[in-house]
């Protein structure tokens, strides 16, 4: 089997994303607002969401010459970057250092970080509903409707409140499944189906394995977060390494042990492998999402 190139496709890829962005957010916006936005989203990041909503469409078909796919890529990347905005001030994980540099709040301020990501949530909405016609409305809808179920209480939202409320608790495997489904899963899963709802007429069973999928690579993706909050340095992170137990919150690690959660993270990514395979697509078009998987689970920060 031929050996697929993830970075020679995610490179233009990337560069589209980037420069997406970068025009999506402008920096001339009231009182230096644009300023914050643009620290939060740009020149930092795996980028990892946006490009699982770019390889699922392609994988589907979509040859990226509409916009449907580019713009949810960037919208949901707006929203992970508030999301990121928000958890690090002082009310919530009281982080100083995301993606190798000082936290938005440090940055700017509590109050211009808050409206920072108030404002990026928005604008994902915004990026969804073009008003040119080059979105179709019912792809719109779907995204829209996806986006927002995975971001509000229902997704991440919930998530991070069971996570606050359960600092000092121990929890079940259940419990902290279901906090992590929401916390982090939500958002990647979403990621995957709404790059499916960007090509029409995908069939039920293809968009099934697909989100059986994004369900393993979601948990898969958190315990691998679990793993490397004890295993690497905050240089390498580029956040702030072992807050999670120094915080005293629930993890994979402080459940199952270290190795125990090394060979959950397997599992979870081979079932993640069996669902792509589940779809019935080619091994040519699943490549991008094959190596995506791989990359989650292999990954140093």
């Amino acid at each position: 089997m031929t050996i697929f190139d993830l970075k020679a496709w995610m490179q233009p890829h990337l560069d589209r994303l980037e420069s997406a962005l970068s025009d999506g957010i402008r920096a001339d916006s009231p009182a230096d607002l644009g300023q914050a936005m643009r620290y939060a989203v740009l020149d930092g990041g795996k980028r990892l969401r946006p490009l699982l909503v770019l390889a699922t469409a392609g994988a589907l078909g979509d040859d990226f010459s509409g916009d449907a796919a580019l713009r949810a890529a960037c919208a949901v990347e707006l929203i992970h970057a508030y999301s990121l905005v928000h958890d690090d001030m002082p009310c919530m994980d009281n982080d100083v250092l995301r993606r190798g540099k000082p936290t938005v709040h440090v940055q700017f301020g509590e109050a211009q970080a808050l409206l920072a990501g108030d404002a990026l949530q928005t604008l994902a909405f915004e990026l969804l509903t073009p008003q040119d016609g080059s979105v179709p409305a019912q792809v719109q809808a779907a995204c829209v409707a996806l986006l927002a179920r995975a971001s509000g209480y229902q997704g991440m939202a919930g998530g991070q409140a069971i996570d606050l409320a359960s600092v000092g608790q121990r929890l079940s495997e259940d419990q902290i499944r279901q906090m992590h489904r929401l916390k982090t899963g939500a958002l990647l899963l979403c990621s995957v189906q709404m790059g499916a709802a960007c090509v029409p007429g995908v069939p039920a069973l293809v968009q099934a394995a697909l989100t059986r999928f994004g369900e393993s690579l979601g948990l898969a993706f958190q315990v691998v977060d679990d793993i490397l909050d004890v295993t690497a340095d905050s240089a390498t992170l580029g956040k702030t390494a072992g807050k999670d137990e120094a915080a005293d919150k629930p993890t994979y690690v402080a459940l199952m042990g270290l190795e125990q959660a090394k060979a959950y993270a397997d599992a979870l990514a081979s079932n993640a492998m069996q669902a792509l395979a589940d779809t019935g697509l080619t091994d040519q078009r699943l490549g991008a999402l094959r190596a995506l998987a791989a990359m989650v689970v292999k990954r140093n920060n």
